[in-house]
């Protein structure tokens, strides 16, 4: 197993407009985009499964032109509401880096 951090050239989360967040995976090369999506592991149960909410509500792309897989997910507070502890989604990546990816 190799974690998701070690594959990956760049693992954000963003904000998607003031009521979606839009997590982002990119690779630096094909071969490795290939391995990871020929996996299965990263999908929109997933991302369903990390940020709670409904399958149905998760966009979920495999961008291959682009070398990236990205989901698109309702954000839990309204950004900028007085809940809200990250206005900008920057830091919603939670655990997703240290995902186990069976390379």
């Amino acid at each position: 197993m190799v974690k998701l951090h070690q594959l990956a050239k760049l693992i954000r989360s963003k904000n998607a407009k003031p009521f979606l967040l839009t997590i982002d995976i990119i690779f630096d090369d094909a071969e490795t985009y290939g391995k990871v999506k020929r996996t299965g592991v990263i999908n929109r149960e997933l991302f369903s499964r990390m940020y709670n909410t409904p399958p149905e509500n998760v966009l979920y792309v495999e961008y291959d032109e682009g070398l990236a897989i990205k989901a698109t997910i309702p954000r839990p507070v309204v950004q900028g509401d007085i809940e809200d502890s990250d206005i900008y989604g920057c830091q919603q990546i939670g655990d997703l880096p240290d995902l186990d990816v069976p390379i």
